[in-house]
């Protein structure tokens, strides 16, 4: 949280000055042109690398394991589309790599290798095993019940 507000502070300053500086280099519309043509293509990789994102959770979870990566992943892969959407440079090259699988797999992992991701309060990590949800001493009661009060009624 600490480092939250110096982000909001610095994080401008270095995108004018990125951007000033481009504009003097490239002419003010390439620049303009530039920014609009990161975000269009932002949003277009965003949808397809989404998508693939969700279809490999999906794949783990129908084989009972808990899609750890993919969940990180989704969350880089929103925040990355956030940056791009953002006009600036300096942004629109985190948000780049937020997007980009092999740079965002790796920032994943490291983020739950750190625990980055792991909400207060929680403790282990993102694994799971593909063991039923019960406690190993519990005993379990095969049979069959009847309700009587439900017979009773049924007769009035």
């Amino acid at each position: 949280m600490r480092l939250l507000f110096p982000l909001f502070l610095i994080i401008p300053v270095i995108e004018m000055i990125l951007l000033i500086k481009v504009g003097e280099w490239i002419g003010v519309m390439p620049t303009i042109i530039l920014v609009f043509s990161t975000a269009i293509i932002g949003v277009t990789l965003l949808r397809r690398q989404g998508l693939s994102t969700l279809l490999r959770a999906n794949k783990k979870m129908e084989q009972g394991q808990v899609p750890a990566e993919e969940m990180v992943e989704g969350m880089l892969l929103a925040i990355g589309g956030v940056m791009l959407i953002v006009p600036g440079f300096f942004t629109d090259f985190l948000g780049l790599l937020c997007l980009i699988p092999l740079t965002r797999r790796a920032l994943a992992r490291r983020c739950i290798k750190n625990g980055i991701f792991v909400q207060p309060g929680m403790s282990g990590s993102f694994t799971s095993t593909t063991s039923s949800f019960r406690r190993a001493d519990e005993d379990i009661i095969d049979g069959e019940f009847r309700r009587d009060d439900q017979d009773q009624i049924e007769k009035k």
